[in-house]
C-alpha cells in the first residue's frame, strides 16, 4: 500500500492573521469555554527521543518548557478542584523524564480524580516501574504512542531501534494491569479502517488487549503541519461541517507549562499551542476560562476537519 500524502500547498500567508476575520474577511469561529473537564500539564520539553515531525520539538536538549514541580501541579489541582475537573492530563515532551511525574500522579489519585499520561513507554518510564506499580489503579491511564502498526513507520518518525523498546513497554503495562490506551496517526492515503486492522493485528501478535476498533482505545491523530495550507474556520463552518463549538478541545480543557526561565507557570488554550503568544490566556484557570479564536492552522486540521482531541 502506498500511504505517501498528497503533496500540500503552502500555507496561504494571508490566513490566520487576525483572530477576529478570515482572510477573505468573513467572521472567524469562536469557541466559548464550558466546565474546564480536562486539565493537562505539559511537564517539560525534554525528551528521550528527536522524533521527525515533533510539534513542540521535544528532544533531549530541548528545555524550553521546563520541567513542572509537584508543588506547582499541585496549585493548579487546589483552583480545578473548585471547578470540577474530572481528568488530569501529563504530557511534554516525555513525562517520565520529569523526576516530579510519580508525586503529581499520586497527587491527582490522591484526590479520586482520573489520571492520563502520553508516554513512548520507553527507558524513562521503564526506570521507573516500581513507582508506577504503586500508583496502579483504574483511574490511571498510560497512552503510549506508537506511529504505526509497522515497525518501519514507526521508526521513520521517531528513528532506529525504537519499536522493539516501546512494544516492550506496552507489553509490561498490559501484562502489569494497567490501563492502556495508544496513539497513532493518520499517515497519507491508508484507510482508517484499514489502519485499525493494523494495529489489531499487531495488539494480537503481541498480547495486548487493547480494542483496536474503540476510538478510545486507539486514538488516531491527523498529521500536524502548520506550514501546508488549510481552510480557515468560520462561524458559518459550524453548520457546514455539522460540527459544535463545544465539541473543540479549547471548550473543556486548558494546559499549565512553565517556559524557561519565567518566574512562574503560564495557562495555554491548547496542548497543541504552546508557543503562539495568543493562545495563552493567563496565570490562573479563572482567567483563562475566556473564548478563543479558532486563529491557526492545527484549530483547522486537527481540532474542526479532523474531529479530533487529545482528551478522552
Amino acid at each position: 500500500m502506498d500511504l505517501a500524502a498528497p503533496a500540500r500547498l503552502p500555507l496561504d500567508p494571508r490566513k490566520f492573521r487576525d483572530p477576529a476575520v478570515t482572510a477573505r474577511g468573513e467572521p472567524r469561529a469562536v469557541v466559548a469555554p464550558g466546565r474546564l473537564r480536562t486539565l493537562w500539564f505539559n511537564t517539560g520539553t525534554l525528551c528521550n527521543l528527536t522524533c521527525r515531525t515533533c510539534y513542540i520539538e521535544s528532544s533531549p536538549h530541548n528545555d524550553r518548557l521546563a520541567w513542572l514541580t509537584a508543588a506547582e501541579v499541585r496549585r493548579y489541582l487546589d483552583e480545578a478542584a473548585a471547578l470540577g475537573t474530572e481528568q488530569i492530563g501529563f504530557t511534554g515532551g516525555e513525562p517520565f523524564m520529569n523526576p516530579d511525574l510519580p508525586e503529581m500522579l499520586a497527587d491527582v489519585l490522591g484526590r479520586g480524580l482520573d489520571a492520563l499520561v502520553l508516554t513512548n513507554a520507553m527507558r524513562p518510564m521503564q526506570r521507573q516501574r516500581a513507582r508506577l506499580l504503586a500508583l496502579r489503579q483504574p483511574r490511571l491511564t498510560l497512552r503510549v504512542s506508537l506511529d504505526h502498526h509497522t515497525r518501519g513507520l514507526h521508526e521513520a518518525e521517531r528513528g532506529r531501534r525504537t519499536w522493539e523498546t516501546a512494544i516492550d513497554g506496552l507489553r509490561w503495562l498490559a501484562d502489569a494491569g494497567f490501563s492502556v490506551h495508544v496513539a497513532g496517526r493518520r499517515w497519507g492515503a491508508e484507510p482508517e479502517a484499514a489502519a485499525r486492522a493494523g494495529y489489531a493485528a499487531l495488539f494480537a501478535a503481541i498480547g495486548v488487549a487493547v480494542d483496536a476498533a474503540d476510538p478510545v482505545a486507539l486514538t488516531l491523530f491527523p498529521e500536524l503541519d502548520a506550514a501546508a495550507d488549510v481552510a480557515e474556520i468560520t462561524t458559518a463552518c459550524w453548520g457546514l461541517l455539522h460540527r459544535r463549538p463545544e465539541e473543540m478541545m479549547c471548550a473543556s480543557s486548558r494546559m499549565v507549562l512553565r517556559r524557561r526561565d519565567a518566574a512562574a507557570p503560564a495557562v495555554v488554550a491548547c496542548t497543541l499551542l504552546p508557543d503562539d503568544p495568543q493562545f495563552e490566556l493567563g496565570a490562573t484557570l479563572a482567567a483563562a476560562l475566556r473564548p478563543v479564536a479558532l486563529n491557526h492552522p492545527h484549530c483547522a486540521r486537527f481540532c474542526v476537519l479532523g474531529g479530533a482531541s487529545c482528551s478522552r
